[in-house]
């Protein structure tokens, strides 16, 4: 029997209209933080973690040389293991449609450890820009296929600091 696995619960809110963060509940029944057996906490961690740049990766600010990252990516027994995404690349860029595909492909990238170990047999990203220019937010809308079914569908948005698109 396989033994269940909590997680500190991370919730995802939107409280104001316009801030999005997560956060730790506190369970007063339990006098503790609330836990979760399901992936949301660890899809809100690989989506909104900064992960380290690539060499080639062009940074949001020229005159600032951090690519970022974990520090314990750096002392990780498996290669190539990285935690977070590369999302925060795009927090200058100008909202325009091209940001859409980059952005799903950072959210692939941060998930698909949850296929390489076996937590899921698929991982589907979709993504799309809402809001108007210079006021956008990325949606993420993250469905994970399990071996076993349960399967689970989350949505997760994320605004950066953009700088509006002029045509």
């Amino acid at each position: 029997m396989a033994r269940e696995i909590n997680d500190i619960r991370i919730t995802w809110q939107n409280e104001d209209g316009d801030l999005l963060e997560g956060d730790f509940n506190f369970d007063e029944d339990a006098q503790d933080l609330e836990t979760s057996t399901g992936l949301q906490t660890a899809v809100i961690i690989s989506l909104f973690t900064d992960r380290r740049a690539n060499k080639d990766d062009v940074l949001p600010d020229p005159s600032n040389l951090d690519r970022r990252g974990w520090w314990g990516d750096l002392t990780s027994n498996f290669p190539n293991d990285q935690i977070g995404s590369r999302l925060w690349l795009l927090e200058r860029c100008k909202t325009t449609e091209d940001i859409v595909p980059r952005a799903k492909k950072y959210a692939e990238e941060a998930l698909k450890w949850l296929i390489d170990d076996g937590v899921a047999v698929k991982v589907e990203v979709e993504a799309e820009r809402q809001g108007t220019p210079g006021n956008d937010i990325l949606a993420f809308k993250v469905r994970i296929y399990r071996k076993y079914g349960n399967d689970q569908s989350k949505e997760f948005y994320y605004q950066w600091a953009v700088q509006e698109s002029r045509a």
